[in-house]
């Protein structure tokens, strides 16, 4: 688990907060009139209550998503590039959702009939003028189905590990309280300020190019190292012929030299054995001479 993810689920929650507030204002308006005989110092620790029932609920989601990841597909891609790749993918997913793709629309649907389910228990928890009551409707409303929670599962299915998972849910709802507890004025001006400067887009663009970069820096750089160790292996070559060139040269200049002594030896022994047959046919000239003039007196 790295710094960098929990920062990009932190901001996934505050940036998607004004979608959270449009799915869960009904519940907080339900949750702020149930208390609305409490003094009000105990209505924010019944508040605090709450949200850390959510967060709690956010937390045992990313771990039982964490030990899914784990024992499932953890075995399937040990010793390979596939979590890495399949971690820049879920970000990619998951920051075009937050670009307004309904990716998980018919989550959120199959969702929602788990939460009728706990209906009879949710009523049960009102009013919230008790810590165990605030407590309880907190770790129920963690259940609320939510196309932004399923998107940081998935980032906490392929978190490495149960607890890191665990942590990256707890780091995500951090993010969704600012939005959920603030004054009706406050929330006017975040809604405003989130919306003006299109910071969710924003921060899903953010989220898909961090994991194309996930994807696709390693492959790029692992090609480069590649590429000069080809290069390394090419110059280690070049560098062994050179050092072989000279041996050759100095083969070649010994075999010069040596060829022009054979070729100077072999003039000469011919120059001399014509010269002798030149002497031994003067000689026999001489002879015939003697005996012609013998025959003649």
């Amino acid at each position: 688990m790295t710094t960098a993810l929990l920062i990009a689920a932190l901001l996934m929650g505050f940036f998607g907060s004004p979608h959270c507030l449009g799915m869960c204002g009904g519940l907080v308006t339900a949750f702020g009139l149930s208390m609305k005989d409490v003094s009000p110092t105990k209505r924010r620790a019944l508040v605090a209550t709450y949200h850390l029932g959510r967060l709690t609920s956010y937390a045992f989601l990313g771990l039982m998503a964490g030990l899914i990841g784990t024992t499932v597909l953890e075995p399937l891609m040990k010793g390979n590039s596939t979590p890495r790749i399949l971690l820049g993918l879920v970000l990619v997913f998951v920051g075009v959702t937050m670009l307004g793709a309904p990716f998980l629309k018919n989550l959120e649907r199959f969702g929602m009939r788990f939460w009728q389910y706990l209906s009879p228990l949710r009523q049960k928890v009102f009013p919230l003028n008790t810590f165990p009551r605030a407590l309880t409707a907190g770790l129920l409303w963690g259940f609320l189905p939510c196309g932004l929670v399923y998107g940081a599962l998935l980032i906490a299915v392929v978190a490495h590990n149960p607890l890191s998972g665990a942590a990256l849910m707890f780091v995500f709802g951090l993010g969704t309280v600012p939005m959920l507890v603030a004054t009706h004025e406050t929330v006017g001006w975040l809604r405003d300020k989130i919306g003006r400067f299109r910071l969710r887009q924003l921060n899903g663009a953010v989220m898909v190019l961090s994991g194309l970069a996930v994807v696709f820096v390693p492959i790029a750089m692992s090609s480069g190292h590649d590429m000069s160790n080809m290069q390394g292996d090419h110059m280690q070559m070049s560098d062994s012929e050179m050092m072989d060139m000279p041996m050759d040269t100095n083969m070649d200049h010994s075999s010069h030299h040596m060829m022009p002594t054979d070729n100077s030896t072999t003039p000469q022994g011919m120059d001399h054995s014509m010269h002798d047959m030149s002497d031994g046919a003067i000689n026999m000239n001489h002879d015939e001479h003697s005996e012609m003039m013998e025959q003649a007196q």
